[in-house]
């Protein structure tokens, strides 16, 4: 009672104030989510057949991509990309961009696996099937099995739109201007750390709420 208590005490009313410089960071939280997480389901879907792929080379760099990505944290991604990275290649990234490639560079590499597991878990007869119809293999894949195989991805994908959405918070440590950077930067200045930590906590769960009940309607769509 006396934690309630002294949440209480905390003026809730001045979080308003700020909502224009939150509802910025959400904006950004939302563009690098959106933006990174189609580019890394491409990346994923590219890399996750090359895993399965019989060309070694496609296999051997495919498993190289996603062994470092997933062998590292997105902290240290970041930070790579964002300082490390320009001092190689002689170009600054834009904060937003470079968190953009951070997110797309990581969620590729863990829906490759999404992507590698999906499709080896179809029945091997199918493909022999799709033969004996006359199929090539690149029609079985797209007819057969990767329409079997996606609706296997869709509960471990959106585990992992949820995930890649809350490491955007980790984007802050390269000035990106996302919810979390916006937050520290209001309470640095302003002093109201329960407050403003807790209505960005509020804004995240709000995000992966809604993106966990419309995985659902999708999963029951195509489910019938």
């Amino acid at each position: 009672m006396d934690a309630i208590g002294r949440l209480l005490e905390f003026d809730w009313f001045r979080v308003f104030e700020f909502m224009p410089e939150l509802g910025k960071g959400l904006y950004y939280t939302l563009l690098i989510s959106i933006i990174g997480l189609l580019i890394g389901f491409v990346l994923g879907a590219i890399f996750g057949l090359g895993r399965i792929s019989k060309n070694k080379f496609l296999f051997v760099l495919a498993s190289i991509y996603v062994e470092v990505v997933r062998g590292t944290p997105v902290l240290v991604q970041a930070i790579w990309i964002f300082f490390a990275l320009p001092i190689i290649i002689q170009y600054n990234f834009d904060p937003i961009v470079a968190g953009i490639i951070v997110i797309a560079i990581n969620s590729g590499a863990y829906i490759a696996e999404v992507v590698r597991g999906s499709v080896e878990s179809i029945d091997k007869g199918q493909i022999e099937a799709g033969r004996s119809l006359g199929l090539t293999k690149n029609q079985t894949m797209r007819y057969i099995i990767w329409p079997q195989a996606f609706k296997r991805m869709i509960p471990p994908l959106g585990n992992q739109f949820i995930i890649s959405i809350k490491d955007t918070s980790l984007l802050s440590v390269i000035l990106v201007p996302e919810l979390m950077f916006q937050g520290r930067l209001i309470v640095s200045n302003q002093f109201i750390a329960v407050e403003i930590y807790t209505a960005v906590a509020l804004f995240y769960l709000a995000i992966t709420l809604t993106l966990s009940l419309i995985l659902r309607l999708i999963e029951r769509r195509l489910n019938y």
